[in-house]
């Protein structure tokens, strides 16, 4: 899709150019606590230089998976593409807002003020368009459920994270725990942190959290070869190579429905002949074009992105709905 999503903003509800509606509450605000972005972002290079964000994590590690997109780019449009990687979720939207950034690939971002995004469509890997949220615990903790969370500490990953916060703490909200205040603050029922997906696993490798939540492709390498999974997660999971592939090893105990994985936006104020070159060549790729710009000793199972599917605001209508159930007001 590079016709984007425009929207018109009413008393109570932001609805786009296909008649999806935002609830009101999305659309205004600010999650509190969260830093700006100016001074994570920086600099974003020369006017002739493209700056990608990335979503949130370990910047080297971020770096790495998408530099076969970043070559893809560069080598088939011809232009100099720069990744940064924010501190969260929240350094985002300024960014694309002040002009620092033009392109940008998370569906939080893209929710909270859809008028502002021109958007590529949905990221694909493995075949797939759909990743999971999922809770995990050690193999001998005795949590099978979550309501077992009760009394217990989980680590989660950014507040805004879909798969590392928001979906868990709806989850767990749905399961009858008293979530009270999270993700922007405390729950009663339980004891949460939140820092990022890979902080949130080794909290549970060292002991100090119970359980975490995090997204299928960071998840499922620590889960052993032989565990049973959902059929959904059989059938659209894109990462089930990897089980075991990663130490420590956790348990599974809760798997989310398919979430659309990452969109990729580019900002609508972004006037140049590069951006419509790009939105073509990602919506065009395939697994044979991204394989001829793998760096030296790259893992493809790495990899979070093979082409687009052309996708609008409908398949994130469930992001929106927990983001208006939990109360959480994405900032202006």
């Amino acid at each position: 899709m590079t016709d984007g999503n425009s929207a018109d903003v009413g008393a109570g509800r932001t609805t786009s150019r296909r008649g999806f509606i935002i609830k009101s509450g999305v659309a205004a605000g600010a999650l509190t606590g969260l830093a700006g972005c100016s001074s994570v972002l920086g600099d974003s290079g020369s006017s002739n230089t493209i700056t990608m964000v990335l979503t949130p994590g370990t910047p080297a590690d971020a770096r790495r998976r998408y530099k076969p997109m970043q070559n893809l780019i560069e080598g088939e449009v011809g232009v100099d593409v720069e990744m940064q990687v924010p501190q969260d979720y929240s350094a985002i939207r300024p960014a694309l807002e002040s002009e620092q950034a033009e392109i940008g690939m998370d569906d939080i971002t893209l929710i909270s003020n859809p008028d502002l995004m021109d958007v590529y469509g949905t990221t694909v890997t493995g075949g797939s368009a759909f990743y999971f949220s999922m809770m995990v615990t050690n193999p001998d903790s005795g949590i099978d459920e979550r309501t077992d969370i009760e009394g217990k500490t989980m680590a989660f990953a950014d507040k805004l994270s879909t798969s590392g916060s928001i979906f868990a703490v709806y989850a767990l909200k749905e399961a009858g725990l008293d979530v009270g205040d999270a993700p922007s603050g405390q729950p009663v029922d339980f004891e949460g942190s939140w820092s990022n997906h890979d902080i949130a696993l080794e909290k549970v490798g060292n002991g100090e959290a119970d359980a975490a939540t995090t997204w299928g492709g960071n998840g499922i390498p620590h889960i052993a070869e032989d565990t049973e999974l959902p059929d959904r997660v059989e059938e659209k999971s894109s990462f089930l190579d990897t089980m075991e592939t990663e130490t420590p090893r956790f348990r599974p105990f809760w798997w989310s429905f398919p979430i659309p994985k990452q969109p990729v936006y580019a900002r609508a104020t972004w006037d140049d002949p590069a951006k419509e070159e790009i939105g073509n060549v990602l919506l065009n790729s395939d697994q044979d074009l991204i394989e001829q710009y793998y760096p030296e000793d790259y893992n493809e199972e790495e990899l979070p992105f093979t082409t687009l599917a052309d996708t609008s605001m409908e398949e994130y209508e469930p992001v929106i709905m927990r983001l208006n159930d939990l109360g959480i007001e994405l900032g202006e």
